[in-house]
């Protein structure tokens, strides 16, 4: 991106029971906006909502729409029983991108445990991160250096490619 363009924009969206009944405190999504700011991002907007596949495909939709940039999750990949993220994600996916869960799950032994998703939703790119900041921030970085093009490629900018 030269500097006369405008930055990408992202929203996050928190998924935990903890946090959003207010028993913890949301460091994964403060770790995920802040990196996705000091990489360009104009993070334009942060939800907490509660586990569940039928609550993040509910979410997903609305934080999509009319919306082209980036949406991550935090929270719900692992193997919880309310760990449901990547099925609601599944749920409004329209194509899917398994090479950026991939590169993610590849980023440290423990990103091996994510059963994150990852795909377009309309105009957006749809990434699922663990709840873990530490774990959150290592797998977005895996992938932070493809996002911005691939919103571009999706809402037909000019990428040079």
């Amino acid at each position: 991106m030269s500097a006369g363009d405008s930055p990408h924009r992202a929203k996050v969206i928190t998924v935990s029971d903890g946090v959003h009944h207010g028993s913890r405190v949301d460091t994964g999504g403060a770790a995920v906006a802040e990196y996705l700011a000091s990489h360009g991002f104009e993070v334009e907007a942060t939800i907490v909502i509660p586990d569940g596949a039928d609550v993040v495909a509910a979410a997903l939709t609305q934080m999509c729409s009319g919306f082209a940039g980036v949406v991550v999750t935090t929270g719900g990949t692992g193997f919880g029983p309310r760990d449901q993220t990547p099925e609601g994600t599944a749920a409004v996916i329209e194509r899917e991108a398994p090479g950026l869960a991939e590169a993610m799950r590849a980023i440290s032994p423990f990103g091996r445990l994510s059963r994150g998703r990852s795909g377009t939703v309309g105009d957006c790119i749809v990434v699922n991160l663990p709840g873990s900041p530490t774990g959150a921030v290592e797998q977005l970085g895996a992938v932070i250096d493809v996002l911005g093009h691939a919103v571009d490629l999706i809402v037909g900018r000019p990428s040079g490619h």
